[in-house]
Order: structure tokens, then sequence, then C-alpha cells
């Protein structure tokens, strides 16, 4: 009896295990256990481990103030979401965008703006024509860097652009930016953080991407009043976020071990999108797709009428994850499909990449 194929999978946003600077958390973790035993071990505060939010604040040239360091990224969402957020509030969208944020705005019962994502970005003559017909956001939600799902990044013309529409029209940018480090190809463009000059811009980052996913570190960065709330909610929530993780992060960023574990996620990242757009373009050259400049996300378009779910349950048959496009969308995308090249080896990218071709044309001509 034929033994069953290993499994791939294209769906999880996580860099694999040989990637991740083990002998340098270990070491991080030994120097912060040895160095600050007392502020490691504690229960510290909702503001998170003091030296790694200065850390934070000089990164992005504010004051300490200015930053809470919470239990990932997606904790700061919810947070932010939490303060800002009521019942019918308008939230600005992209089309497509992460399928976490839909499902927790949703819960807040805001009234979701969805806009158009293009090559470079968010579509801001879409913005401009909701602010024309009387639409007044509270919030406009965007990933600017290496976008979850699509790998698109938002030109630096659109990024100022937008920074100028938030003033004008007075809603908050949140500036989502998990990716931000994992630039491998293209220029370094300046955050809406950066390019605003008062408070139209609130900041999430997270070192789940640089660092290792387990670490669940992220961060906050805004308006000083708006971080003094959200510091309230975190405290009513649990007290104080892990300061053990907080502790290791601080020294790793602190020591050199950061940067040379991003340098070396790059490298990797490189090769592994490189070999999944070569595969791509081989075996399914139908799929429309843009090479992306660094993150971890390949947004896959089939020719219309292409049955995505249907594709999703064949290429699970061969032992292959995919995320379907539907589940990044309020509506549409069912001719699409996301697949995360982070946590797979180029070899795997191939076999991975020959199966999907297989799953696909074992499907219905449509």
């Amino acid at each position: 009896m034929a033994s069953e194929p290993a499994p791939i999978s294209f769906a999880r946003g996580a860099p694999s295990l040989d990637i991740i600077d083990v002998e340098g958390l270990r070491a991080a973790a030994d120097a912060a256990f040895t160095a600050d035993p007392s502020g490691t071990f504690s229960y510290g505060t909702s503001i998170g481990y003091r030296p790694l939010r200065a850390w934070i604040a000089e990164k992005h040239g504010v004051a300490p103030e200015n930053v809470i360091v919470t239990n990932g990224s997606m904790q700061a969402d919810a947070f932010l979401f939490e303060a800002l957020v009521e019942p019918d509030d308008v939230v600005i969208v992209e089309r497509p965008t992460y399928d976490r944020t839909l499902l927790s705005l949703r819960s807040r019962g805001g009234d979701l703006r969805p806009v158009a994502l293009h090559e470079d970005g968010v579509d801001v003559a879409g913005i401009e024509a909701l602010l024309a017909d009387g639409v007044r956001p509270q919030l406009a939600h965007l990933i600017p860097n290496f976008q979850n799902p699509a790998g698109y990044t938002l030109s630096l013309e659109k990024r100022q652009a937008l920074v100028e529409l938030a003033k004008a029209n007075g809603f908050l940018i949140f500036e989502d930016d998990p990716y931000v480090e994992l630039r491998f190809t293209g220029e370094t463009l300046p955050t809406m953080l950066s390019l605003a000059q008062d408070d139209q811009v609130v900041y999430a980052s997270s070192f789940s991407k640089t660092v290792c996913p387990g670490i669940r570190v992220g961060y906050l960065v805004g308006p000083e009043k708006l971080i003094a709330r959200i510091a309230k909610l975190a405290t009513n929530t649990y007290i104080s976020p892990n300061m053990v993780a907080q502790s290791i992060v601080n020294t790793f960023c602190r020591n050199g071990s950061y940067e040379r574990s991003i340098e070396t996620v790059k490298v990797a990242l490189k090769e592994r999108s490189e070999a999944l757009c070569d595969a791509l373009a081989a075996k399914l050259p139908e799929a429309r797709f843009v090479a992306p400049e660094g993150g971890y996300f390949l947004w896959v378009e089939m020719p219309e009428g292409f049955d995505a779910d249907a594709l999703f349950k064949a290429a699970a048959e061969r032992g292959v994850a995919i995320v379907k496009g539907t589940d990044f969308l309020i509506e549409g995308g069912e001719n699409a499909f996301r697949l995360a090249y982070s946590g797979v080896k180029p070899a795997e990218i191939e076999e991975g990449v020959d199966r999907l071709a297989d799953a696909v044309n074992s499907l219905p001509v449509a």
C-alpha cells in the first residue's frame, strides 16, 4: 500500500525553524535572566517591559509614552479597535485584507468599507470617492508592506496622499506593519507614521515575524492620550503582558542578534519567493500574481469562473494546504487563493506546486 505524501503547507504565515536564530534566542534569554531577573520575572505593568519600550520608541523617533508593548500585534489590534471602534463606526479596509482583522472589526460592529487593493497599494481614488459621498470613517486599516494576503506594497506617493487625506478629513490611519523588516528586494519606504506631522497615524508591528512566532511580542505607537487609554484596557485585561518574552526580545534587539536574524530570514525568503514564482510560472501559466518585494505571501488569481473552494479540497487530498481567497474578502475572491512561502523550503515548494497543478488539472473546466 502506497504511503501518503508528506504534507506541504502554504497556509501558515510563519518562518520554518531552520531560519530562526535558536542559539541567539537561547543566549538572549540567559543574558536577560542574569542581567534583570526582577524586571523579567515580575508582573510589570500594562505598558510592557520598559527597556524594550524605550528601544522601540528610539527606533521610531518618539517618546516612550507613545508606545505600548503587547502580547503580539493581534493583541495590539484588538486593544486599538476596542478603544476606537463602536458599532456602526465606518472603517475602511483593503480588498482583500487579513482575515483576522475582518473578524475583529466585525465583532466590534464596525461598518466595513472595502476599497480595492492594487499592485501599488490601496486605491486612493476609491477612498476619495467614499469621502466625496459623505462617508466619514473613524479608521482606515492599511497593511503597507508586503500586504497579507496579497504581498503588495503601498507606494510612497500613496503613503503621502493618504496622510494628507487623513489630516484633511479627520480620520485615523492604522498602519499595520508586521512585515516591514522583511524586504529582500527594492527600496525601503518611509512609514506613514514618520510622514505624518500630527496624530493621523497609529502604527503597529510585531517581533513574531522577525524573531520567532512563539515569542508573541508586538507593539503600538500612537498619540500619548490614546496609548494611555489603551494601557488602561490592557491593565483590565491582563495586568501586564509577558515580561519574560519581552525581556528576551529586548536583549536580542540590543546585542545585535536582531539585525543578524533579519538578514538570515530575508535571504531565505527571497530564495523561497523566487522558487514559488518560478514554479507557478512553469506549472500554472494561467495564474496571475505579482512577485513580492518582501514578506511571506503571494496572492494568486485564476481566470474568472475558477472555483478556489474546489481547489482547496483537491489540494488537501494531495497533501497541500492553501488558503481560499474568500477568507480575505467580505465578498468575492472565488477565483483566488493565498500562498505563504515563509515556512516551505525550495524543494518542498517545487513539489507543492506540482501537486497544486495536478489539483487544478483535476477540476472540471469552468
